[in-house]
């Protein structure tokens, strides 16, 4: 097991804050001049739609419906019309002309800033602009006014990443640590979640370790509901770093964890069971996280970074190959051990020789 890795390979960007979506704006807008039952008896009909071309041709009927009153708004002088509309158009991937009208209030709408930033960050319908795209998350990030709430620490966040990773500014592990402190906000649950996670992260690196942080940031964001740090922080209570070894709230962290998707987590339960003894637990749990592979897919459905699902699904498949090798849990196979082990480096090629390392040395 391990929990030092290169931070600046993993973190992750944070997006605009849910809000509501275009269409559901319009219903209500629709709402208010009587004509609300026609637009939300095509919404709810998608939901019956079997027919793909049928769903599609009817999505896109609604798409038109929610463009032309938008527009209708926009002409009118709306304000919240035009982010709408803007927002439609980003969700629909159209971001030449979600950049035009989100450029139309750029100057009084924060959301409008804030997506303006991700957007030349990214080259979303423009050429990439680093420098001006952190300019934009920068005037977000320093807002504190109370309108911005919801905004202002995932900037901050945003910010403190482009400091890490010199992205648009210069780099500096201290301003980063300074404005994702900023953001995390002493571990409320409205700040960036993200932001705890990434302090927590930065505190188990080479180069500022401090587990004591790590471990209190770990466990604040996984009170805030991180699926990552629950399972990092498993770690922690299993290496007794940042605290004291308690091998009862390992497992309940990994095993929660690995219930709500986290790779990284079931791998460390496999070896957790397998330090046990638990051999035929381990070999069960080794062998599903051995059947993943999609390591992107995994990380949208779950959040959580690609470097650990990929560690994750290297450990799994090591002690699946250990299992068979041994007879471990299950029918002793040494052909196909070989075929893990094989997979394990594929997957991770330090996790794998860190194991094999354990292995000549007598603890697994």
């Amino acid at each position: 097991m391990e929990i030092e890795h290169k931070l600046r390979d993993s973190i992750s960007a944070e997006p605009l804050p849910p809000t509501k979506s275009a269409e559901i704006l319009i219903l209500r807008a629709r709402s208010e001049n009587g004509s609300i039952d026609s637009l939300a008896s095509d919404q709810r009909s998608l939901h019956i739609i079997d027919d793909f071309p049928e769903k599609k041709r009817a999505e896109d009927e609604l798409n038109e419906q929610v463009e032309s009153l938008l527009l209708d708004k926009v002409d009118n002088g709306d304000k919240l019309a035009t982010f709408q509309l803007a927002q439609f158009y980003f969700e629909q991937d159209d971001y030449k002309r979600s950049l035009i009208y989100f450029e139309k209030i750029k100057d009084t709408d924060p959301q409008a800033q804030f997506q303006l930033g991700v957007m030349y960050h990214d080259g979303l319908g423009t050429t990439a602009d680093h420098k001006k795209g952190h300019e934009y998350m920068l005037t977000v990030a320093n807002n504190l006014h109370p309108s911005n709430q919801h905004l202002v620490h995932v900037a901050q966040y945003n910010v403190g990443r482009a400091h890490f990773e010199g992205c648009g500014v210069k780099q500096s592990d201290t301003e980063a640590e300074r404005w994702w402190l900023l953001a995390a906000n002493d571990g409320h649950p409205k700040a960036s979640l993200k932001a705890q996670t990434a302090l927590a992260m930065y505190y188990c690196r080479e180069e500022s370790v401090d587990y004591k942080k790590a471990f209190f940031w770990h466990s604040e964001a996984t009170g805030n509901g991180s699926l990552e740090s629950q399972g990092a922080l498993g770690v922690m209570y299993e290496l007794g770093l940042g605290c004291h070894k308690n091998h009862d709230s390992a497992f309940e962290c990994l095993k929660e964890a690995s219930e709500r998707g986290n790779v990284y987590a079931m791998a460390n339960l496999t070896a957790h069971y397998y330090a046990k003894k638990l051999y035929t637990k381990a070999a069960e749990t080794a062998a599903r996280v051995a059947q993943l592979k999609d390591i992107e897919d995994i990380s949208r459905e779950t959040d959580c970074l690609p470097v650990f699902i990929g560690k994750g699904i290297a450990m799994g498949s090591f002690y699946y190959a250990r299992c068979l090798h041994l007879g471990h849990g299950v029918q002793k196979d040494k052909d196909l051990a070989q075929t893990y082990y094989s997979q394990a480096f594929k997957f991770d090629g330090n996790t794998t020789q860190m194991l094999q390392n354990m292995v000549t040395h007598g603890k697994i």
